[in-house]
């Protein structure tokens, strides 16, 4: 099961990461609303922080593709995008997509599915970052056309390996799950149980 913990806001959390057994490592950029963003040059302090055998991934909203050409430069892996994403985006773009989905457009699956650069799909709750769990019986039935297929929203260290049984993905995406509740952060400890129920 490949694991994803995302929206890492230092180096400390990068190191965490790669040392509790994760697969890949979000970062979120230009995205003011969420607490979790980090200006490029932070984003590049965190992804030098990682081992090489984590993948590292830029989330963005809608980005241009200005945006996602910063993120090639900072040394991105893989880019995540949520909210819009046009065709000439995805033609222009260098970076292996990750197009994240919120239950309420997967109208346009099919659509998304068939570009070759979009190697896999994020399955998120309405609204993104909430940290909200959605009806997983929506996503059960679909083709995945060989594409990375992660489940998102509202997963923690509790409630994982039962998504994984229920749903069955390729991998299992976490960020609000694993962070302390009196402080900003990722906590460690949820971070490594997280990891570890998701690989049982």
């Amino acid at each position: 099961m490949l694991v994803k913990i995302c929206g890492l806001t230092s180096e400390y959390e990068a190191k965490t990461v790669c040392d509790a057994g994760a697969d890949f490592a979000g970062v979120v950029m230009f995205f003011e609303k969420s607490k979790r963003n980090v200006t490029p040059d932070k984003a590049k302090e965190i992804i030098s922080a990682l081992d090489t055998n984590v993948k590292s991934v830029a989330v963005m909203v809608s980005p241009t593709a200005e945006h996602i050409k910063t993120a090639k430069d900072i040394g991105f892996d893989y880019v995540q995008i949520h909210g819009e994403l046009t065709e000439e985006i995805i033609k222009s773009t260098d970076l292996p997509i990750i197009k994240a989905f919120n239950v309420t457009d997967l109208d346009k699956y099919d659509y998304f599915s068939s570009f070759d650069k979009i190697i896999g799909f994020v399955m998120d709750a309405n609204e993104y970052g909430s940290g909200k769990t959605f009806d997983w019986n929506v996503i059960k039935g679909f083709d995945r056309r060989g594409k990375l297929f992660i489940l998102a929203g509202g997963l923690n260290p509790e409630n994982v390996a039962h998504a994984i049984e229920c749903v069955k993905p390729d991998g299992v995406d976490v960020s609000s799950g694993v962070e302390y509740e009196d402080k900003p952060g990722k906590d460690p400890e949820k971070i490594y149980s997280f990891v570890k129920n998701s690989k049982i």
